[in-house]
């Protein structure tokens, strides 16, 4: 990182503590810092580079302004620094819209968020799997059937909810097969990760790609309606992906509370972690116990 660059501050927000603001030459920047040995190996700052360059002038993206590989050897953490771009974080603005009861605006926020998932699933990827060099070619996710996931990632569940769980997956998985396409995918699209103009509610920022891959078209879409489920934002969502990429929204709600499946699972398989996990789960069960992918076991 430059010389420049003086202090640093947590990013509000994140569970990773890995993202900073900094100051450099006078000018805020953020910092991601990748430790040796980070999950996705060295190459991942330059993944994360690449994958911004991407998606630049269809999604609002930071610029990148500087990138730099770990090196184990040494102990020398990876960094990416980007540009710092105003706007309010996503989740607070849900959170003040829903206090104040306001269903246009969740709505607004809603069509803006929408639009963002429409336009990652209209960008194609040769076949599903993770990013794993600065080329973005892709390698192979450890499983690629529902029914396996769970059982691979599950183990503190018992059988009987495991089976319970795979009478969901099934068909699930099913619906899934149908499309027939992958595509780039943010892979953690939720209102934490965007950032909005607070009068218009329209996104100027999509943050934290570390989880982007090539995927299903709708894993962004059931992550957006994940845990934010008033009625005027579920539609809005739907309503403007519907308007770019087509279907029935009754139909692709369905595929996309099956795609988001896989996330649940995974987060699932890591309650106890961070509070985030710990709801999953809880969905993921009640999924399981209900049978029903729209099951909601958090109240109104």
């Amino acid at each position: 990182m430059s010389e420049s660059t003086t202090s640093m501050a947590p990013l509000p927000g994140g569970h990773s503590g890995r993202t900073f603001v900094a100051d450099a030459g006078g000018e805020q920047v953020v910092v991601r810092i990748y430790p040796p040995g980070e999950w996705r190996g060295a190459a991942a700052p330059e993944v994360d580079r690449s994958v911004l360059g991407l998606v630049r002038g269809l999604v609002p993206v930071p610029d990148v302004l500087e990138v730099r590989r770990p090196v184990a050897e040494e102990n020398v953490p990876g960094l990416l620094v980007t540009s710092f771009l105003a706007g309010e974080r996503g989740d607070l603005a849900v959170d003040r819209l829903l206090a104040a009861g306001d269903s246009e605006g969740l709505a607004r926020l809603g069509r803006s968020l929408g639009g963002v998932a429409a336009a990652l699933a209209g960008m194609p990827q040769l076949r599903p799997g993770p990013f794993v060099d600065a080329e973005l070619r892709l390698g192979r996710f450890p499983a690629d059937d529902l029914l396996e996931w769970a059982a691979s990632r599950l183990h503190g569940w018992s059988h009987a909810r495991l089976d319970a769980l795979s009478d969901v997956c099934g068909p699930a998985q099913d619906l899934l097969d149908e499309v027939g396409r992958a595509s780039l995918v943010h892979g953690d699209l939720n209102p934490k990760n965007v950032l909005v103009t607070p009068e218009t509610l329209e996104v100027t920022a999509v943050l934290d790609w570390e989880y982007a891959h090539a995927g299903h078209p709708w894993t962004d879409l059931g992550n957006l309606l994940r845990f934010e489920r008033h009625p005027a934002y579920v539609a809005a969502v739907l309503d403007a992906w519907v308007a770019v990429r087509g279907g029935d929204p009754d139909v692709v709600l369905e595929g996309a509370r099956a795609a988001d499946l896989w996330s649940l699972v995974d987060l699932a398989s890591r309650a106890g972690e961070n509070p985030v996990a710990d709801r999953a789960e809880t969905l993921l069960l009640a999924i399981a116990e209900t049978a029903d992918v729209h099951a909601w076991p958090f109240g109104r």
